[in-house]
């Protein structure tokens, strides 16, 4: 193993000998971590219309609501067939680090012409030519994955040399794994990388390599591989891929099978992670004068309970759409008067509940807006850490574009809704357009939501003044969602808060 030297980077690795070692070893089988790339994402199941985080996902913001910690990003450049995909998995499995991103630049080929197409079919089209890649798409998803935004990866289909239609969506990282062949070659893409390493493999092997991938993955004939090979691949590594070697901060020979090199990239990664860890302030500015109080009732019978709470859920959307931005609209009436009123300036309103009491919301807001679409956030807190994780996500296709109402039913230290609008904002759904709807709000969460997303409207039937040291509303109206679904005893009701979950 050879290790460069660059800059501010040899400080963070001399500190790696008093790290605890993370040994890379043929014997050990450290747990599995999931990625994403063309097949794989991050710690999630995923449907066509659901996905639940197995892993859940810690704040990657700070109390401003702004993120506090760019993902760390490890870049992965050698040539075909090097290894570059297996060193990335090995690493991973070692990491022991939810919520990794495995980009690969396969994923960024251009869409060939037809005339490039047929050069493709007959292995004249060089591949491994900085021209092939789309560079400028790829700075573009790699800069947002880094700042923990919402992107979308092409699929590339080799045999036809195309893209396909469905896109996939990736979301959420502490680190990204990019790798590729020219992943040093372009100076934007260098910028983004807080670490690189070059996987140095012999030629022949990566001759091997190759030709055992290309016949059997890519339907290719061993004749045309050895012929693009000696035409395209191998010049292109000599020329754009192997001078690369001069920016690496570590260099290593013979790929995935190098376990000293492996273990030393573990050890710098988390130490790294480690640096850029931050503990939540709780701050208290003054009260947000987006914060409107409508009404409250405290009866304690159940069937007064879900009665009154249903009504004080619609009186609060109705109050909540009054905020919405409008447009002067004439009609004609069964008379044949023209009146003139005013309609939705925007496309369309979504609501976004966050789980579970925040669901008992959706019924009022469909009754109050037809054809409305619904999503779900589903936020808890970690024991151990105390922190809320990010568990369940669902949100409809074209957020960025809609008004969102975000529904949850108490808030009391202000941190599910502030990771709800740090969603949603991932999602590129403007600030301005997010109103952030409950029914009883302690003093803390508006002041907490109001100062780090100072452009969401905060609409509340009620603000309470404090929150105990278990995070429960005080005086509060008890555990919501426990009260309204009856899944708990009266004692309980005013011993704790739906806040609890934040």
């Amino acid at each position: 193993m050879k290790r460069k030297s660059s800059g501010s980077g040899d400080d963070s690795l001399v500190s790696l000998r008093n790290h605890p070692r993370c040994p890379l070893t043929p014997s050990l089988s450290p747990r599995k971590r999931t990625t994403s790339q063309s097949k794989t994402e991050p710690p999630l199941l995923r449907t066509n219309k659901r996905t639940i985080y197995t892993a859940g996902r810690p704040p990657w913001y700070n109390v401003t609501g702004t993120t506090f910690k760019e993902a760390f990003v490890i870049g992965l450049c050698g040539g075909s067939a090097s290894g570059k995909t297996t060193v990335a998995n090995k690493i991973i499995e070692a990491l022991d680090v939810p919520w990794v991103v495995l980009l690969s630049m396969d994923s960024f080929y251009k869409v060939l012409t037809k005339d490039e197409q047929e050069l493709a079919a007959k292995n004249e089209y060089n591949f491994d030519h900085p021209e092939a890649f789309d560079f400028e798409l790829l700075v573009t998803v790699l800069r947002k994955l880094k700042k923990g935004k919402s992107i979308k990866v092409p699929v590339y289909d080799f045999t036809s040399h195309c893209r396909r239609k469905e896109w996939k969506t990736v979301y959420g990282a502490n680190v990204v794994i990019f790798e590729g062949i020219l992943a040093f070659a372009n100076k934007e893409l260098l910028k983004l990388l807080d670490m690189k390493v070059f996987v140095d493999t012999d030629s022949d092997i990566r001759l091997v390599r190759r030709l055992k991938r290309d016949i059997s993955e890519r339907g290719r004939d061993i004749s045309g591989v050895i012929k693009q090979y000696n035409k395209f691949v191998k010049p292109s590594f000599e020329q754009y891929i192997e001078p690369t070697v001069q920016v690496a901060d570590i260099v290593v020979p013979r790929g995935g099978e190098n376990f000293v090199a492996l273990d030393l990239i573990v050890q710098h990664v988390h130490s790294q992670l480690e640096k850029v860890c931050v503990n939540r302030a709780k701050l208290g500015p003054a009260l947000s004068p987006n914060c409107v109080c409508v009404c409250r009732n405290k009866d304690t019978n159940r069937d007064e309970f879900i009665f009154y709470s249903k009504r004080l859920m619609r009186l609060l959307i109705e109050h909540a759409l009054s905020f919405l931005p409008l447009k002067p609209v004439q009609v004609e009436t069964p008379q044949g008067s023209i009146y003139e009123g005013k309609r939705l300036s925007g496309k369309r309103i979504t609501g976004v509940s966050i789980l579970r009491a925040g669901e008992t919301m959706e019924q009022a807001l469909m009754v109050v807006c037809k054809d409305i679409r619904l999503g779900k956030i589903l936020i808890q807190t970690n024991h151990d850490t105390g922190e809320p994780e990010l568990h369940y996500l669902r949100l409809p296709k074209d957020i960025s574009e809609d008004y969102v109402m975000l529904m949850d039913s108490t808030v009391s230290t202000g941190a599910a809704a502030l990771m709800a609008v740090r969603v949603l904002l991932d999602h590129d759904v403007q600030e301005d357009k997010i109103f952030l709807l409950s029914l009883l709000m302690a003093e803390m969460g508006v002041h907490s939501v109001a100062y780090a997303f100072p452009k969401v409207r905060i609409i509340t039937t009620a603000v309470d003044k404090n929150v105990n040291d278990k995070f429960h509303i005080i005086p509060g109206i008890g555990n919501f969602g426990d009260r309204y679904f009856g899944t708990d005893a009266p004692s309980d009701w005013y011993e704790s808060d739906e806040g609890m979950d934040y």
